[in-house]
């Protein structure tokens, strides 16, 4: 359990909102905090990754060529069965 102390600007402010909402303060609150938790951690996983986002080329061009090559096989006379 822990205790956070508010200056009585917000906590007036969260008890109004919490009133709105149809929600006891405190559970006004756990859910404030846990959206900007899950805010903060699902931006995290992208900057764990911006060392390496746009930076890996695989070669490619084989996609391109599959049209050309379906194109060929396609063109190709069919052979008696």
């Amino acid at each position: 359990m822990k205790s956070v102390r508010l200056d009585p600007e917000l906590e007036g402010r969260l008890q109004r909102a919490a009133a709105v909402r149809g929600e006891s303060l405190s559970e006004f609150i756990r859910r404030a905090a846990a959206e900007r938790a899950d805010a903060t951690l699902v931006v995290g996983h992208a900057d764990d990754l911006t060392d390496v986002l746009g930076v890996v080329h695989g070669g490619g061009g084989r996609a391109r060529r599959t049209g050309e090559t379906f194109t060929d096989i396609v063109a190709e006379p069919s052979s008696p069965a």
